[in-house]
């Protein structure tokens, strides 16, 4: 094989690749896999690849290394596709330059850096364990599409058995150093407002839409005021992404159409979200009489709380004791990762987040990750695949 890269260069490799989603796609991220995976193949006959199609012409990936052991396999998963670039930048957003000591540009932390790092651990063990020395678990890397869209990679990665029930599930986000194996679940709702249009000098001939929706807005907003926080995770939050109504300002409304999006945390469930909603929306129709309020979910991810007596966490822990010196706080991840799907699919309490970078810059001009944060994620990855 071709001179061992470091983690540092292969993020620069792969920030120069545009994955934008939407955009150009994950094809280059796919085809720069590949050509991973086939290098590792020239010392290591053992290692497969494998692709599989999500969506018209966009692939999840998967690099496997088998182990002997009939024990839980270890999956690293990464997605490689990034948000657009978005204006504000000072420089090419896909450039992957190096300023004191920063590795600038569109996904260095979200997640390029993290991939590289989980490419670096795959090809140190393939390098550690070849002609079928490998004495422990299956090792797999799979990069999946659509992560920063509707995260139809990590369905289908589920659909198709790339992971099991017990499989130990790492993805590298960046968690500032921390291990996160906790999510506030996610919630979706569309509302539909709907009224009867009239003359805005003669309101009480119609039912106005727009109020029906400000007032199921402002009863969702009492509600989650008053709901009891989670010793971990805080407190739920709603919040109102899209809203669009009316016709002309001299007319009453006759639809107002709306999202909610709650990020629920234990014990609320699916049904407290929708309960509040109803009750919300019965309120606006007395309110506002003659509207009607209707809603659909459009989108369900349960919450998943933090198990430190899980394997992954115990040896996840073990290997930034040895690498760092001590083990690494716990947090909570704020979004919804590919990881959290696998979780909340399974209920599996092996799923976490540990990778460089602060969450906080993702998706941001002048996007970058430290390189000590790098070096740091690539070894104590290293670390957990020789114990494992």
């Amino acid at each position: 094989m071709e001179q061992k890269q470091s983690a540092v260069e292969l993020t620069q490799q792969m920030v120069r690749i545009d994955s934008t989603n939407p955009g150009a796609g994950e094809n280059g991220m796919e085809q720069f896999l590949l050509s991973f995976g086939e290098k590792l193949k020239q010392f290591n006959d053992r290692v497969t690849i494998r692709t599989e199609e999500v969506l018209p012409g966009r692939n999840n990936v998967m690099l496997t290394l088998p182990g002997k052991e009939r024990v839980p396999e270890l999956v690293f998963i990464c997605h490689m596709d990034t948000v657009p670039a978005g204006n504000g930048w000072e420089e090419n957003p896909f450039s992957g330059e190096i300023r004191e000591g920063k590795l600038y540009g569109r996904g260095a932390c979200d997640m390029k850096s993290g991939f590289a790092c989980a490419l670096s651990a795959f090809q140190s063990a393939a390098e550690l364990f070849t002609e079928g020395a490998v004495q422990g678990r299956t090792l797999k890397l799979i990069g999946t599409v659509d992560e920063e869209g509707h995260m139809a990679g990590a369905e289908k990665v589920i659909q198709s058995g790339w992971v099991a029930k017990d499989s130990l599930v790492l993805d590298m986000e960046p968690t500032n150093g921390e291990v996160q194996a906790a999510h506030k679940g996610r919630l979706w709702f569309e509302i539909t407002a709907e009224g009867i249009t009239a003359h805005a000098a003669t309101p009480w001939k119609g039912a106005d839409a727009i109020a029906a929706a400000a007032e199921v807005i402002g009863g969702l907003r009492r509600e989650f005021a008053e709901m009891a926080q989670h010793p971990q995770m805080g407190a739920s939050t709603v919040s109102f992404g899209r809203i669009s109504g009316g016709s002309q300002p001299y007319a009453v409304s006759e639809q107002c159409r709306f999202t909610v999006d709650m990020r629920l945390v234990p014990p609320y469930t699916r049904g407290d979200g929708e309960e509040m909603v109803k009750k919300a929306a019965d309120h606006a129709q007395r309110t506002v009489p003659k509207t009607k309020v209707t809603f659909e979910v459009t989108g369900d991810r349960p919450s998943i709380e933090m198990d430190e007596t899980s394997e992954l966490y115990r040896k996840l822990q073990d290997a930034c004791r040895a690498v760092n010196g001590r083990p690494a706080e716990t947090g909570v991840f704020p979004g919804y990762t590919d990881t959290a799907v696998i979780a909340g699919t399974w209920g599996n309490r092996n799923c976490m987040s540990y990778g460089p970078g602060d969450l906080e810059l993702a998706h941001k001009p002048q996007e970058y990750v430290p390189v000590a944060d790098i070096l740091r994620c690539e070894n104590v990855l290293k670390e957990l695949v020789k114990n494992l």
